[in-house]
């Protein structure tokens, strides 16, 4: 499929929804047929015209909010394992954004490489690009644990071979093992309490992360999406005049 018949199909189902929602005290759905279609390029050499007129001023007003220019990026980042630009980035926003919660920073940040859907681009950072990245409705989590289940949470990450991560360094082995774990540089200790910064998707145990479940506390925050917590950062950081950048730190290694 094209890109370009892609970004008009986006822009129309998010105008069908305002379309159904402006009509929705005045008009009643009496009938509602579908067929299988074909979802290819197809499609971009006879458009349906009457149905892109209709959606037109919608798809337009779509555009106007997710091709806004929100800050700018230093360099292209990608998520990979065992630490990638982006998954440190987004780990990061995870971790300071706890301060709403506790009034200072997470011991740790937390994010899964699956809910990474789409590279963040050198240059100009529009809504659109984040919502391609961030497109779920995830929100902070910050689970307090006690060490002893920290150290499961780092086993749950290097048997995934890593994920993104903020606050910790983290040894691994290429068969996933952890071999070796620090928060802030200093080693874990059993029976002290370390709180950790990530989604309510993880902090339900999800994606292998069974070690969040054993949790003392949970402060779950519905209002405060990953999504809007990064475009808040970084308008914040646009704001102060500064680029969106990040750097690989040596967060997760894999050992022989």
């Amino acid at each position: 499929m094209k890109k370009s018949y892609l970004k008009f199909v986006s822009g129309a189902a998010l105008a069908m929804m305002f379309l159904l929602a402006s009509c929705h005290s005045a008009c009643e759905v009496t009938k509602v047929e579908g067929r299988m279609r074909p979802m290819d390029s197809t499609y971009d050499v006879n458009p349906d015209t009457e149905a892109m007129a209709l959606l037109a001023p919608y798809k337009a007003k779509i555009d106007s909010m997710m091709y806004r220019v929100v800050g700018t990026a230093e360099m292209s980042m990608d998520k990979g394992a065992p630490e990638s630009l982006l998954s440190n980035l987004v780990a990061d926003v995870l971790r300071g954004a706890a301060a709403q919660v506790l009034g200072k920073p997470a011991d740790m940040g937390l994010v899964n490489m699956g809910g990474l859907r789409n590279v963040l681009t050198e240059g100009a950072v529009t809504c659109g690009n984040i919502y391609e990245i961030l497109p779920f409705e995830n929100s902070l989590c910050v689970v307090t644990l006690k060490g002893v289940y920290l150290n499961h949470l780092f086993e749950n990450i290097a048997a995934r071979g890593g994920e993104g991560v903020s606050g910790v360094q983290l040894q691994i082995t290429k068969d996933g093992k952890l071999l070796r774990a620090a928060v802030a540089g200093k080693p874990v200790v059993d029976d002290k309490l370390y709180t950790v910064a990530t989604i309510d998707y993880l902090a339900d145990g999800n994606d292998g992360m069974t070690a969040l479940i054993q949790g003392e506390k949970r402060d779950c925050s519905p209002g405060a999406t990953l999504r809007g917590l990064f475009m808040d950062y970084v308008e914040r950081q646009t704001a102060a005049g500064k680029k969106i950048t990040s750097r690989m730190e040596g967060r997760i290694t894999v050992e022989d």
